[in-house]
């Protein structure tokens, strides 16, 4: 009986590595859509699920047990904070990540409160997020500077980069075109890019610049002299 050989093989399911499942939630798809992007550019995380609003945040955080659940503040049905202290009651184990376009310093102790792990404003996504996430999972905090002195004393951080000077040269022609109100179509034509690769910088710069329509990425563009008013 050739026990030694026998136990010297290794099932191949003892080689599957653990995935990191992420469930993000945001009733804007196009952020969404940017989000998950900006997340897969880890091998190592799933984004397991996707919701619309906060009940449904709620519902598909308690089916899929998320190790992380990035939530937007402002949502349908539910608001990001109560969503929050839903979670945190069913899927105890998971680090809740919150995305705001807005300042909400009036809640910020209450997002505290309700066991938040971090707090990114969607204009700082683009260069920070993945940061978050790992900064969460590794069981730390992330929260903008002057919460950071709130949640658990530190020092202010120095101030972050404006999100226009964080665009790629690609990007900036991508988001000029847009704002010119070319068609992924034609963008893909323009800069020789498949339309697929067109829709994905698209949902990038939105998820980047923390905004959620053409308008407000077209005012972006003009407050920031991308193009002319």
């Amino acid at each position: 009986m050739r026990c030694g050989l026998k136990s010297s093989r290794v099932s191949p399911m003892m080689r599957v590595t653990s995935m990191t499942r992420i469930l993000i939630a945001d009733d804007h798809e196009v952020v969404r859509q940017g989000v998950r992007g900006l997340l897969e550019v880890r091998t190592d995380w799933n984004v397991c699920g996707e919701a619309a609003t906060g009940r449904e945040a709620v519902i598909k955080a308690a089916a899929l047990q998320p190790d992380v659940v990035i939530l937007d503040v402002a949502m349908p049905e539910m608001n990001g904070l109560e969503a929050a202290r839903q979670i945190r009651r069913t899927v105890p184990t998971a680090k809740i990540l919150v995305l705001t376009v807005h300042e909400i310093d009036q809640l910020e102790q209450e997002f505290i409160d309700a066991g938040v792990h971090g707090f990114l404003h969607k204009a700082d996504t683009g260069h920070m997020l993945v940061e978050a996430v790992q900064t969460v999972l590794r069981g730390g905090t992330f929260f903008k500077p002057r919460l950071s002195d709130i949640a658990d004393g530190s020092s202010p951080a120095p101030a972050s980069i404006p999100p226009i000077k964080r665009l790629t040269r690609r990007e900036r022609e991508v988001l000029q075109l847009l704002a010119e109100g070319k068609s992924n179509k034609e963008i893909g034509t323009i800069l020789h890019m498949s339309t697929k690769t067109a829709e994905t910088h698209r949902a990038r710069l939105m998820a980047k610049l923390g905004v959620h329509s053409m308008a407000e990425l077209v005012r972006y563009a003009v407050r920031n002299k991308i193009i002319d008013a």
